[in-house]
C-alpha cells in the first residue's frame, strides 16, 4: 500500500465509529427492542466490506481499472436515484414523502452516498478533457464550456433535493463542483457568479418546502441578535423574527457537548443519548462522543479527519494526470464539506442538514462509499511522482521527464496564467 498513514487514519476513525455505534445506540436498541449488538453488527459488516474494498482497489492498476470502476459507480448510482421515485414501497419505503433508501432483504442502500463519489469521478474525468486545458476566457465562453455540467447538476438537484427532500447532500455536491471549477483553472469571476446563483437556488428550494422555512426561522431566531447589528437599522425590523424556543435537537446537542467538558463523562455514561437526541449514533454522533469522551475525544476525531484531508491533498499535489488529481481533490472536498456541514449543524451555527460524518456516523452506505473513494485514491497514488531512484540511469530520467512534461504543463498552466 502506497500511503499507509492514510489507511491507518481511516482505520482509526472506523474503529472509533464501531465503539461509538455500540455505546450511543443504547436508547434506540431498547426503544425498538433490538438486540444489544444490532447496530454494532451492521456497522461492523459495513466496515469489513469497506476495508476489503480499500485493500482490493489499492492493489490494482489504475491505468486499467480507474475509468471502468468510476463509470460503473456513476452510472449505476445515477440510474438507481433516477428510478427510486417509481419503485414499489416494498423496495423503497417512503418516509415523510422522501424515498432515500433501497431495501433488499436486510440490506438498506442509500444510492446518493455512492452517487457523490461517482459524480466526483465524472467531473474529474470530464474536466481533464474539456475544461482544464483552456486558458483565460471571457465569462460568456466559460459558461458555454461548463453548461453541460450545470445540466447534470440540475438533474442531481431534482433527484436529491426534490424527490428525496435532501437539501444537505445537494448543497455538498454543488459546493464540491464549484471548488473543482476553480481547481480546474477557471476564473474567480465564474466562482463569484455561481456563488450568487447557488444562493438564489438555495433560497428557492427553501421557500418551496414549508418544513425548510420553519427550520430556517427556528434557527434564525436563535442567532439573529448576533447578526442584526451588522445591518442598517431600517432593515432590522424586516429581518427580525419573533423569538421561538430553541430547536429541541440543537438545545440538547449543545447541552450534550457542554456536559462532556474536557474529559467527558466516560464511555457509555452519556445521558443525552437516552432519548434526548434522536438517532444520536448517526447525525449527532459528534455530540454524543463529546459528552462521553469530552473535548479531548472531539479533538482526536477532528485531528484524524484533518489528517486524512491533508494526506489526500498531499497525494493530489504529486499526481501528474489531471483526472487523477481532480478526483483526489474532489474526494478531499466531499470529506471537508460533510464534516463542516455536520459540525456546524449540531452546534447551531447553521441549520441541521442531516449529513453524516465521514467514516464515523452509523450507516453502511456512507462507510462503504467513503472507503471505496479512499481505495481509489490509494490505487491512483501509485502513479504519484515520487522521483526516480538513484539507481536509474540518466536516460531513464530523461525519458520519464519527457513523458510527464506535457501532462504536468496542462495541469499547471491554468494556475500560472491566473496568478
Amino acid at each position: 500500500m502506497t500511503d499507509k498513514a492514510l489507511f491507518i487514519a481511516v482505520m482509526a476513525l472506523l474503529t472509533i465509529s464501531l465503539i461509538a455505534t455500540y455505546s450511543l445506540s443504547t436508547f434506540t436498541v431498547l426503544y425498538y427492542g433490538y438486540g444489544d449488538f444490532h447496530f454494532f453488527t451492521k456497522q461492523l459488516i459495513a466496515v469489513i466490506v469497506g476495508v476489503g474494498a480499500i485493500y482490493l482497489l489499492s492493489g490494482i492498476d489504475p491505468d486499467r481499472w480507474f475509468l471502468p470502476i468510476g463509470f460503473t459507480i456513476f452510472i449505476v448510482s445515477f440510474i438507481a436515484m433516477l428510478f427510486m421515485p417509481f419503485m414499489p414501497e416494498s423496495l423503497v419505503k417512503s418516509v415523510l414523502g422522501a424515498k432515500r433508501w433501497i431495501h433488499i432483504g436486510f440490506i438498506s442502500i442509500a444510492p446518493v452516498e455512492f452517487f457523490k463519489i461517482g459524480f466526483v469521478f465524472f467531473i474529474a474525468w470530464s474536466f481533464s478533457r474539456r475544461v482544464i486545458h483552456h486558458g483565460k476566457l471571457p465569462l460568456s465562453d466559460e459558461l458555454k464550456i461548463i453548461a453541460p455540467y450545470l445540466f447534470v447538476l440540475g438533474v442531481a438537484i431534482v433527484m436529491i433535493a426534490i424527490f428525496q427532500k435532501d437539501l444537505g447532500q445537494t448543497v455538498l455536491i454543488a459546493i464540491t463542483l464549484l471548488f473543482l471549477f476553480i481547481m480546474a483553472g477557471r476564473s474567480l469571476k465564474l466562482f463569484a457568479f455561481f456563488i450568487v446563483l447557488g444562493l438564489l437556488a438555495v433560497v428557492v428550494l427553501i421557500l418551496a418546502a414549508p418544513h425548510r422555512v420553519q427550520r430556517i426561522r427556528s434557527w434564525w431566531s436563535t442567532v439573529q441578535d448576533g447578526f442584526l447589528g451588522f445591518f442598517p437599522s431600517e432593515w432590522v425590523s424586516y429581518l427580525r423574527v419573533p423569538e421561538v424556543k430553541e430547536p429541541y435537537q440543537i438545545s440538547n446537542s449543545l447541552n450534550s457537548i457542554c456536559n462532556g467538558g474536557y474529559f467527558g463523562q466516560g464511555l457509555g455514561d452519556g445521558q443525552f443519548k437516552l432519548g434526548y437526541l434522536s438517532e444520536v449514533h448517526t447525525d449527532f454522533i459528534l455530540s454524543g462522543l463529546s459528552e462521553e469522551l469530552g473535548y479531548i475525544g472531539l479533538f482526536l476525531v477532528t485531528s484524524l479527519t484533518l489528517f486524512i484531508i491533508a494526506r489526500l491533498f498531499i497525494i493530489a499535489s504529486r499526481l501528474q494526470r489531471s483526472d487523477y488529481y481532480l478526483f483526489t481533490v474532489g474526494v478531499a472536498l466531499t470529506i471537508v464539506f460533510a464534516f463542516i456541514i455536520n459540525s456546524y449543524g449540531i452546534s447551531g451555527i447553521t441549520p441541521i442538514k442531516g449529513i453524516a460524518v465521514p467514516f464515523l456516523s452509523y450507516g453502511g452506505s456512507q462507510i462503504i462509499a467513503n472507503c471505496i473513494s479512499i481505495g481509489m485514491v490509494l490505487m491512483i497514488s501509485k502513479k504519484a511522482d515520487k522521483g526516480l531512484s538513484k539507481t536509474d540511469s540518466d536516460s531513464d530520467r530523461q525519458r520519464a521527464a519527457k513523458e510527464d512534461k506535457k501532462s504536468a504543463e496542462d495541469l499547471r498552466a491554468p494556475y500560472t496564467r491566473h496568478s
